[in-house]
């Protein structure tokens, strides 16, 4: 046996896999090959988009189940035996794993990440699950057998096959080995969409079925995220011990219990619910987003904390928030695990995005004629109103017409059914909203009454279409305005239009409006959503803060379409919502009450006026996207294609030479959409159906494109083949025909000897051997592509 002709994947059966079984692994339970964890970037080119590669580890081993050790990247034995190492240890970082090998099965490379060495040893000193494992425990302080007791508990094996995702994995071991040592305050940040609830169900499934905590109380803003939490992802625990607390009446029953914050505090001290409980009743308190008031050392709902402050206590957030007078991070500390929307989107498990950015000719100001009396009598006070005070101090109507009108325009030219969420300023702002929608929209809002909704705290109409909503498969309904009800954690899955009307002076409240849109549903068509922006309030992408840049932005002109056309560009507070889920955070002690910051003069002024008769029109719009790589691009889709390739083959004749060397064509195709050169946008650019490799000469190199027609016929005309036997000659003409008709793709698949018109010659293995042997007719294939494609 030549050991350097075997494949990679022969290296691994013979000579990896044995080692590792050697060593004591258990190939069933502790042993995964070609492990795909991420699912590759989703690039967005016009109206088109493409997957990027996905990472995938040779071997990942792991020492129970979710409870990953090793990863081992294979090379075919032609290769350095430490060929691969750096890949692999970027691999592990993302997983967090301890310890990394290479092999090309003469030895192995080990990277210990525990120590920062790395050394050879020999395939049978592969070492086993318990060597690594107490070296991975010695590493992290684990040693003693009560804490590895805890950190060894069991996940939940659900039988539907679903397991957790490679960062939820992470997040769960990181916060179960704080526990285990001692740490009572812990800190998750996760992105939304990323699965902070089913996250924090692993943790409390591990911690109460090894009975470390028998009691847990899920903590929550929202009636919806109680329910969405104990019926879906917490269900495994049964109905039986798991009970939501409503209208303060406490039952001491259950073992697992869900409430809002507001339910079980009041301003007065009697009818405080939570105190009907002992200061120790609780052993686990999870504190869903946390960034909602509950690190404020003056909210209520810290009372509730500091109540069981016996309890281990793990906040969960998209956005921790860090201001003078509330900080997560010093509450609980520091993260034990961070999961950003950057690196989401990256993976390929959230839906990146584009931007409108649309400006009208008043954003910068507009000052009432002298004595303007508004549509209720009132006098408009004198002075400049800008972004600021519309719909806040100052309610114009042909500015909520015009943005019904822009919306409704965006979602005529792409999907009238889109689900769509518009933020308004306030309560009242939503309302008129949602009139000048329903008047924008009229022929739909006729025929289905709830194709516009307004969903805010006061309105109980509005509320009940929240699950309506929210339903992956309910169409309606469609549009929904709002203020602040729907800026988190609302699972509003399919939402594919997010309509930014409000002013945004928190980064905090700036990433939970965008994690509205973030869920990703491939199979439903929701690969990315837009982000249509009134009040420059996508600036906050500028922000260091900010970790997700989006695919375009967009600022159409006065007669644009509101679309996003197929080319890549490069490029404060707003009133609380009243009712369920406003935001509390009241000032610290002994600073007194907030001061009066009302511009008016007149305590007896109206705080908002209605006005009419104004001229407002679009100034400017701009779209802007993420290319491949996630930077943001300000080329037309050519120019961004041109420089995409040549980075790469920086002459023609280097992609020429890579071309005619590629074993198959669709690999070098496929490698160019990993790096965001997607064909089939690019082919609708330039408005030809041509051959990608005519494309790509054409648009990066300025050459000339010949049709596929005219590729073929050059081959004719050649009769290079006349030295082949009649019947291969035969398979060559219809090898061309095939070739005109769909391109080179048919010709690389061992399938097309099978279908029309090859089939009508006769079997595939006559057709072979009229070449001779298989190798023969595959030389012979490699030939045809040669000639498809010579140049000189």
């Amino acid at each position: 046996m030549n050991k350097k002709q075997l494949s990679e994947r022969d290296i691994c059966t013979q000579f990896i896999t044995p080692a590792v079984v050697a060593a004591g692994w258990n190939l069933r339970k502790q042993v995964r090959e070609e492990v795909s964890f991420t699912d590759g970037r989703i690039i967005v080119q016009g109206k088109l988009y493409a997957r990027g590669k996905q990472k995938r580890a040779d071997y990942i081993l792991y020492y129970k189940p979710n409870i990953p050790l090793v990863i081992i990247e294979a090379k075919a034995n032609h290769r350095p035996v430490g060929d691969g190492m750096q890949q692999a240890m970027k691999y592990a970082e993302a997983l967090q794993i301890p310890f990394v090998f290479t092999s090309n099965g003469d030895s192995f490379v080990f990277k210990d990440m525990t120590a920062g060495t790395e050394r050879e040893i020999k395939l049978e000193e592969f070492p086993s699950p318990t060597e690594l494992w107490s070296k991975y425990l010695a590493h992290k302080g684990l040693e003693d057998e009560s804490v590895r007791e805890v950190v060894e508990l069991p996940y939940y094996t659900d039988t539907s096959g679903m397991s957790p995702r490679y960062y939820q994995q992470n997040a769960v071991n990181r916060t179960i080995e704080a526990i285990s040592t001692g740490q009572e305050r812990i800190l998750l940040v996760m992105a939304t969409g990323t699965g902070k609830t089913y996250t924090a169900f692993n943790i409390i499934w591990r911690l109460w079925k090894g009975g470390l905590k028998k009691r847990i109380l899920f903590l929550a803003d929202r009636n919806v995220l109680l329910n969405q939490t104990k019926t879906g992802d917490f269900s495994p625990f049964g109905s039986d011990i798991m009970h939501i607390i409503k209208h303060r009446k406490i039952d001491k029953s259950y073992q697992i219990y869900f409430a809002l914050y507001q339910g079980l505090t009041s301003n007065d001290e009697s009818k405080n619910a939570y105190k009907e409980f002992s200061r120790d009743f609780f052993d686990l308190v999870v504190i869903d987003e946390c960034h909602r008031g509950s690190a404020s050392e003056a909210s209520a709902w810290r009372e509730v904390l500091d109540y069981f402050s016996s309890a281990t206590q793990i906040g969960l957030t998209a956005t921790p928030k860090e201001t003078k007078d509330v900080s997560n991070i010093h509450y609980f500390g520091p993260p034990v695990y961070t999961y950003s929307l950057k690196q989401g989107i990256e993976d390929g498990f959230l839906a990146p995005y584009k931007v409108v950015r649309v400006t009208t000719t008043i954003d910068d100001g507009w000052r009432p004629t002298q004595g303007l009396i508004d549509k209720y009598g009132q006098a408009v006070a004198d002075r400049i109103y800008n972004l600021k005070d519309y719909d806040r101090n100052l309610a114009i109507d042909e500015r909520t017409q015009l943005v019904a009108s822009r919306i409704t325009e965006y979602l005529k030219d792409t999907n009238r059914y889109d689900k769509t969420i518009v933020f308004c300023v306030d309560i009242d702002h939503a309302n008129r909203m949602r009139m000048a929608l329903i008047n924008a929209n009229a022929d739909l809002a006729a025929e289905h009454p709830n194709y516009i909704v307004k969903i805010t705290g006061d309105d109980e109409v509005g509320k009940q279409e929240l699950d309506n909503f929210m339903d992956v498969e309910e169409t309606f309904p469609v549009i929904a305005t709002t203020s602040k009800m729907l800026t988190t954690g609302v699972d509003t899955k399919m939402v594919k239009l997010i309509v930014l009307d409000t002013n945004i002076g928190s980064m905090t409240e700036f990433k939970q409006i965008i994690g509205r849109g973030s869920r990703l549903r491939e199979p439903e068509g929701k690969v990315y959503f837009t982000i249509m922006d009134f009040r420059k309030a996508t600036n906050l992408f500028a922000d260091p803060e900010f970790d997700g840049d989006p695919v375009q932005i967009y600022e159409p002109g006065p007669n644009d379409s509101i679309v996003p056309p197929d080319v890549m560009e490069e490029g404060a507070d707003a009133g609380a919502e009243e009712g369920e889920g406003a935001e509390v955070n009241l000032p610290p002690p002994g600073y007194g009450p907030p001061p009066n910051v009302d511009i008016l003069e007149d305590p007896e002024a109206p705080r908002k006026f209605y006005v009419n008769g104004v001229r407002v029109t679009i100034a400017h719009e701009r779209v802007q996207y993420l290319s491949g790589d996630g930077k943001l691009i300000t080329e037309s889709l050519k120019d961004y294609t041109r420089q995409r390739v040549k980075d790469n083959f920086p002459t023609s004749t280097d992609f020429i030479r890579h071309w005619n060397d590629a074993e198959k064509k669709a690999d070098l195709i496929a490698d160019l959409a990993d790096r965001g050169v997607l064909i089939e946008a690019l082919r609708e650019d330039v408005g030809q159906d041509l051959d990608p490799f005519d494309l790509i000469c054409h648009v990066a190199y300025d050459q000339p494109p010949l049709t596929r027609k005219e590729r073929a016929g050059n081959v004719r005309k050649s009769n290079y083949f006349a030295k082949y036997s009649e019947l291969a000659q035969q398979v060559i003409h219809k090898l061309l025909d095939k070739y005109e008709e769909a391109g080179v793709g048919p010709l690389e698949q061992g399938a097309v000897l099978k279908v029309k018109p090859l089939n009508e010659l006769g079997s595939p293995v006559q057709l072979v051997r009229a070449f001779g042997k298989k190798k023969d007719f595959i030389a012979a294939v490699k030939e045809l592509e040669g000639e498809i494609y010579r140049t000189g």
